[in-house]
């Protein structure tokens, strides 16, 4: 029998927080953590997943739509026959609702295999321009994802790689380790907009303004911060930001967002049969039409958690408007259990925290003090009592070795909106368990 509670006897549980815009001295509304829980199958094994950073489990509204895409007549795009018009309509309709998610146009939404994808894509095109004495810019604290295709990239054009080094006391990343790094030669920045692995946020838009005035691109990795915080492609000021829809609720693939007049300047390589037209030059084959309907559908469910009481108002604007309610009061949500897990944390001997940013998402990374006590042995013994916090440096291999771990990295606690307060008291419980072992 598990040791942990199933969904029938899990006690109902309500976290109140500040109304959407609006001072946390007024009106609370109730994040009815109970009904979000209700919406996510894989939740009634009764594990306690902290895994949100490496994908977030799937409610049940994107399930049904990619069944249901899979269940009518689908063909390769067109307008002629049924199964043609409805993959049309599906493609549309996703391009719009990744627009509304990441403040672009639809027309600069790319879809790929992944993010992974999507940059050694887009790597390969980019460089294409660049020559010897040219400057690419990457930082330590990105997943590999977005530094090695770069580095790759220049190393075929004869570019010279630079790199941006963040304070491993602090976990930091400032405008300013960026700038100076930065020269006339600069071709391309690429810089994560919040650590997959600690968490930081930098400051994208300032990083952004600097890189813009040496005469750089900007190239955002995304992924992890789309999962915590709304997306605004000009608000950042980049000119390219990456993202995967698995992160927040969606199926497996890759989203890339720019403006349609910068792609229109860029040539990749594709089949001649294929179309020239943006952004669908950038799509490689027949597009994962049931995996688009999946991720519409997963933007819609992001877009639902503004349907909350008090926020009528909210919930009948248009979905961009009820993404920025739905994200104010996920970003509350989170901080709330960041709290509580923060306080838990400080009263365990022999813990160490590496995540340490004044602005970062829910992510903490923990190592232990001492000889005899590894992470991933407690990675093991956490999961044996059904709480999943995995062990590992998560592909920020870079950032690991500049905190001095190694590419062995540490015991990742990563918040999603389904978490809630029983499971940051289990995973405390089962972390002083360990640690008294």
């Amino acid at each position: 029998m598990p040791d942990h509670p199933t969904p029938a006897t899990r006690p109902t549980t309500a976290i109140q927080h500040a109304r959407p815009g609006t001072a946390p001295t007024g009106a609370f509304v109730t994040y009815d953590i109970t009904a979000l829980r209700s919406q996510f199958p894989a939740l009634s094994a009764g594990t306690a997943h902290f895994d949100g950073p490496g994908g977030t489990q799937t409610p049940a509204p994107v399930i049904r739509a990619i069944a249901d895409a899979m269940a009518q007549p689908l063909s390769v795009r067109g307008q002629m026959a049924p199964g043609e018009r409805n993959a049309e309509a599906i493609v549309t309709k996703a391009r719009q609702a990744l627009a509304d998610l990441l403040g672009a146009q639809p027309t600069g939404i790319v879809f790929g295999r992944s993010a992974t994808q999507l940059t050694y894509d887009f790597a390969r095109t980019l460089s294409q321009s660049w020559s010897p004495g040219d400057e690419v810019v990457v930082t330590r604290l990105d997943h590999d994802a977005n530094i090695r295709p770069w580095v790759q990239a220049a190393a075929r054009a004869g570019a010279t790689v630079r790199w941006a080094d963040f304070d491993p006391g602090t976990g930091e990343l400032t405008a300013a380790d960026i700038g100076a790094v930065l020269s006339p030669r600069t071709r391309l920045v690429a810089v994560t907009a919040a650590s997959n692995l600690i968490g930081t946020r930098p400051p994208i838009a300032e990083i952004s303004r600097l890189a813009h005035d040496a005469g750089a691109l900007t190239y955002v990795d995304g992924v992890h911060y789309a999962a915590h915080t709304l997306v605004d492609l000009e608000e950042l000021g980049a000119d390219f930001v990456v993202c995967s829809p698995y992160k927040f609720f969606g199926p497996h693939h890759g989203v890339l967002a720019a403006r349609p007049e910068l792609l229109e300047t860029l040539e990749p390589d594709k089949l001649l049969p294929s179309t020239d037209a943006v952004p669908e030059r950038f799509e490689l084959g027949t597009l994962p039409y049931e995996f688009l309907a999946g991720t519409e559908a997963a933007v819609d469910f992001l877009a639902g958690l503004a349907d909350l009481p008090g926020l009528d108002a909210a919930a009948a604007g248009t979905r961009r408007q009820r993404l920025a309610s739905a994200f104010t009061a996920l970003e509350a949500h989170e901080q709330t259990l960041r709290t509580q897990l923060d306080k838990g944390l400080s009263a365990l001997r022999g813990v160490e925290v590496h995540s340490r940013a004044a602005d970062r998402t829910p992510t903490l990374l923990l190592t232990f003090e001492g000889e005899g006590r590894s992470t991933v042995e407690a990675y093991r013994f956490l999961a044996e009592r059904g709480v999943h916090a995995p062990s590992g440096s998560f592909y920020a291999i870079e950032a690991s070795r500049r905190l001095g771990l190694g590419d062995t990295g540490g015991l990742r606690i990563g918040l999603a909106p389904y978490n809630d307060t029983e499971d940051i008291d289990r995973f405390l419980a089962g972390l002083a368990e360990f640690l008294a072992l």
